[in-house]
């Protein structure tokens, strides 16, 4: 099954705006893999343009490959050899007849095969005279992407006028890409993510548990090792952030036990962790309130839901699964499943705050806060938000096991809060629960999964 191409609208904007340009623009897309970055491109690309996929083959094969890809622009192109990348960019531009793009996908296998080619790209751009060509390039190794353009010694530095980072897609789009609603939508969300391709493979079979069968616990499953192949697109050595996910994954989330469990010194830690947060893995919470920078009470959780899943479940299992008693661990997952659907439900809950208008306020940001309450007593509260003039403060309890019968425990709890929250100040109160069962009452505004998942497209 191919999902139907789903939202991407600023993104096809800004890059046919880039390649509308008069001649000479460069844009940029990256992205982890599997996003549809590939797909991107292909509904940009007009009849008039050349799109070639790289692989890893020697330059002088990629070269002749292109020129037979641009044959079906300019015919008898690939009749000539081309000695480089610079002489059949230079060639190309002078045969043209009109505005042209190239969409060069997999951009860093060619750069593996020819180092010069950011710099012969950049002598192309940067020589004086017309141009009827214009450039894409993508990639999925965020790490190369990076390197070859986003850094202040690449060659292509400050060239690009589009720099797109596809990103998975958000978690209300999975209704439109799988066609669940409600609480079903949240429990695939919870395993496959904002993935495009990871959908694809769920909705080849007839039940979400065949398809983590059949895609992810089977040794042979196309994603088995998945978590080790993205790692590998973006990181010189995959071992050390993949020890570090295993363990936040297990319930290790500040920066002194993950320091314990591997023997090693927090500053060695560091690096790897940043990597993580920056290519979206991995996230530092703080308690609402607390400068990040300062706090001392950092903590780390795996913000991706299929890496949350597989570090839960699969890792921890992996020896099982590699004789082939994969059963046994779906039926272990399936005793804990609704656990983890949870954790993934009181993330979406934080993230839909500032587009949801509880309460008739504009919200900012949702964090979680904990600490010591006024009565001395240590606390944790699951939404903090403040609007954002400032006057009204947002509680929210999240609760996706919760019964019906709990709602007078429920309000006493509102209560316990407001009265021991040490930064309420005289404010508004909001009180909200993001539950998927009723809970009516004037006083506490609900917010079911299909409004929640409103809010996050």
């Amino acid at each position: 099954m191919k999902l139907r191409f789903l939202n991407r609208k600023d993104e096809k904007r800004r890059l046919r705006r880039a390649t509308a340009i008069k001649g000479g623009a460069l844009a940029v897309v990256y992205g982890r893999r599997r996003c549809g970055k590939s797909r991107l491109l292909q509904h940009v690309v007009s009849d008039h343009d050349i799109y070639y996929l790289a692989d890893q083959k020697e330059s002088v094969l990629q070269i002749r490959d292109f020129a037979v890809e641009i044959d079906r622009i300019v015919p008898g192109f690939s009749s000539a050899s081309y000695a480089g990348w610079d002489v059949l960019f230079s060639t190309l531009n002078d045969r043209l007849d009109r505005l042209a793009c190239i969409h060069l996908d997999e951009f860093p296998y060619l750069v593996q095969a020819s180092s010069e080619l950011p710099s012969q790209i950049q002598k192309f751009l940067d020589l004086p005279g017309p141009k009827r060509l214009n450039i894409v390039i993508c990639g999925s190794s965020q790490r190369m992407m990076h390197g070859l353009v986003m850094d202040r010694a690449a060659p292509l530095y400050g060239r690009a006028v589009e720099i797109i980072k596809v990103e998975p897609l958000k978690p209300g789009w999975i209704r439109n890409g799988l066609g669940l609603h409600g609480q079903d939508a949240v429990d695939a969300y919870s395993v496959w993510g904002g993935v495009p391709r990871y959908w694809e493979l769920s909705a080849l079979a007839d039940t979400q548990g065949e398809a983590v069968r059949e895609h992810v616990f089977e040794r042979n499953g196309v994603l088995h090792n998945e978590p080790m192949r993205l790692l590998l697109d973006d990181m010189r050595s995959a071992v050390q952030p993949y020890s570090l996910l295993y363990l936040i994954g297990q319930g290790c989330h500040r920066l002194s036990e993950l320091a314990a469990r591997l023997g090693k010194p927090a500053t060695s830690l560091q690096r790897p962790l940043v990597q993580l947060v920056d290519l979206g893995y991995v996230r530092r919470d703080t308690p609402f309130g607390e400068d990040a920078k300062k706090s001392r009470k950092t903590v780390y959780r795996i913000c991706d839901p299929f890496l949350l899943f597989y570090f839960r479940f699969l890792e921890p299992n992996k020896s099982q699964l590699e004789i082939g008693r994969v059963s046994p661990v779906l039926s272990k997952v399936r005793r804990h499943l609704e656990q983890h659907v949870s954790i993934v439900w009181e993330d979406l809950a934080r993230a839909s705050v500032p587009f949801s208008g509880i309460g008739g306020h504009d919200w900012g940001v949702a964090r979680r806060w904990w600490g010591s309450g006024v009565d001395g007593q240590p606390m944790e509260v699951d939404v903090v938000a403040e609007s954002e003039d400032g006057k009204a403060l947002l509680i929210g309890e999240v609760k996706w096991r919760a019964k019906r019968s709990g709602l007078r425990g429920l309000q006493d709890r509102f209560k316990m809060v407001e009265e021991n929250l040490p930064f309420v100040k005289g404010r508004k109160i909001v009180r909200a629960v993001w539950s998927k069962r009723d809970w009516s009452q004037r006083e506490i505004h609900v917010m079911f999964p299909e409004a929640t998942l409103d809010c996050l497209m």
